[in-house]
């Protein structure tokens, strides 16, 4: 069953990326650079949960 993940951005907290992933990650939370529109730049974005 896939799992729901929600990515934060670091800057400034909007939880603004969802979705479900079929790999189960062992303790380590996931960082992605990506666009956040409030922002208005690319920034890391973590999991949360």
């Amino acid at each position: 069953m896939p799992k729901k993940i929600v990515l934060a951005c670091t800057d400034c907290g909007s939880r603004n990326y969802s979705y479900e992933s079929k790999q189960s990650t062992s303790g380590e939370r996931l960082e992605i650079k990506k666009f956040c529109s409030t922002c208005n730049a690319h920034t890391i974005h973590k999991e949360t949960k």
